[in-house]
């Protein structure tokens, strides 16, 4: 028997009782957040996000049509949250849809999960994220593009903004896991990649809807993604992928154009179209309430910018200084925990942010997020493990107010320093064990409280803990 996940059976988990949650108690109680043994909680937090992840025997009704059963998920789909205004108190935003980049991330920690396979040593759910993204991909007709972003659950069009990272991602995606994959299922993820770039080659200069779909222009982290995009298309030894012309010049000019967004103190996230066919200016037409942009970070967690880049690091320094104490978009929640426990701190996206599931009642400054704050525990993690590999710091007049966030300074030795590193990433992960409820991960946090606020069970907030762990692995 299937299990059918109807609107009365997603019961609500974001309304806040006047209490400490188990998780947080347990902290409480061991009065010490080092007792979070982080390497243990990869299995329940793949167990959560499955929950996300339709088969066909465990399917979701659209909270709009639930009645209408032509209208239920199909196996492969990757709902962004099981979330809708009428069983989410305090938001007014339904997420019970499929976006293409968080199932592409998404179905990425299933990649390289290690899962049980089939007797044909494939695994069932990346063949059928592999049918959905299909599906997905041959609705899109025109006037939609293939860079189209979000999908119903039963993989139709849903009126929704252009977003050229998505074909990146799933792309890269595909790639992982093709090993994993039935042979017909192979062919279809080939066609499906191939497809992808062909579409990308045609647009990777053109401007895109950003990442958390709010202004178009030039988007640093589209760019970084079409970019790690192409060089593993590049390097793929996958038979019947096409190495088609203009891959390198296409990873050349993405190399500049990801240059020029260096404003001489940080990367910025967007810049303007000039609309003449001059070169990107660099200015952000938001300017400075979009900037520092944590999409910058997970430019370098989920595209091609390395964790050693200078400015990228000066870029992260900003951001964390900015929600710290004395920082313009301060989250008082960092302080407390920092002050009681030494975990922390919390990220959110920009210091301009409204966003906190209630788009009718914004809130200036934002909250942080469970996903972005793994992402910037993910970069620690990943440049502690480039420093064990090559023995070099790389420490610059740009990075060291990084570097010194973590304590290290120019007498630190790589080993010393990776070790920091990794122990600033765990504060950070442990933070977001403290915050959630009983391991269960909202989207955001409340700046102030601390407790979880906005959309419930976001798909993307344990995808982005597990890809944290995978790189944490590499170093612990």
């Amino acid at each position: 028997m299937s299990e059918h996940i109807t609107s009365q059976a997603l019961p609500s988990r974001t309304s806040r009782a006047p209490q400490l949650s188990r998780a947080r108690a347990n902290v409480e109680n061991s009065l010490a957040p080092g007792a979070i043994d982080l390497a243990v909680l990869g299995p329940t937090m793949y167990t959560l996000m499955f929950r996300n992840i339709a088969s066909d025997g465990f399917i979701f009704s659209d909270p709009q049509f639930p009645d209408d059963i032509s209208k239920d998920s199909k196996p492969g789909c990757i709902i962004a949250a099981p979330s809708f205004p009428a069983e989410t108190p305090g938001t007014d935003e339904d997420y019970v849809f499929n976006w293409v980049r968080d199932g592409a991330i998404t179905a990425m920690e299933v990649a390289k999960a290690n899962m049980p396979t089939r007797p044909e040593a494939t695994v069932q759910t990346l063949n059928d994220y592999v049918a959905f993204a299909g599906l997905c991909h041959s609705n899109a007709q025109p006037p939609v593009s293939k860079g189209h972003a979000c999908f119903t659950i039963a993989g139709d069009v849903r009126p929704w903004t252009e977003q050229n990272d998505g074909p990146a991602l799933q792309t890269i995606t595909l790639l992982a896991a093709y090993n994993q994959l039935a042979p017909d299922t192979q062919q279809r993820a080939v066609d499906l990649v191939n497809s992808n770039v062909a579409y990308l080659l045609g647009v990777y200069q053109d401007v895109t809807t950003n990442l958390w779909e709010e202004h178009t222009g030039y988007s640093f982290f589209a760019r970084a993604a079409q970019r790690r995009c192409f060089q593993e298309i590049q390097a793929s030894l996958i038979p019947g992928i096409d190495k088609l012309a203009g891959l390198k010049t296409a990873i050349d000019w993405l190399s500049e154009a990801l240059a020029g967004h260096w404003d001489g103190t940080q990367y910025v996230s967007m810049m303007a179209d000039p609309g003449n066919g001059a070169p990107p200016s660099p200015h952000d037409p938001v300017a400075p309430a979009y900037d520092p942009n944590i999409d910058v970070v997970q430019s370098a967690v989920y595209g091609a910018v390395p964790v050693t880049d200078t400015k990228l690091l000066a870029t992260a320094a900003r951001l964390r200084t900015q929600w710290e104490e004395g920082g313009e978009a301060f989250y008082p929640i960092n302080k407390t925990d920092k002050e009681r426990f030494g975990i922390g701190p919390l990220f959110g996206r920009y210091p301009g942010d409204e966003y906190d599931g209630d788009t009718s009642d914004p809130v200036l400054g934002g909250h942080p997020w469970a996903l972005t704050t793994c992402n910037v525990a993910e970069l620690h993690y990943k440049l502690a493990a480039a420093i064990t590999s090559s023995a070099n710091v790389p420490l610059d007049a740009l990075s060291a107010v990084f570097f010194a966030q973590s304590g290290i300074d120019a007498s630190t030795s790589a080993a010393d320093a990776a070790v920091s590193l990794t122990a600033t990433g765990d504060a950070m992960m442990r933070a977001v064990v403290y915050h959630s409820d009983n391991l269960e991960l909202s989207e955001q946090f409340d700046g102030t409280t601390g407790y979880e606020r906005s959309v419930r069970n976001l798909t993307w907030s344990y995808a982005a803990f597990l890809s944290a762990l995978r790189a944490r692995a590499v170093v612990a």
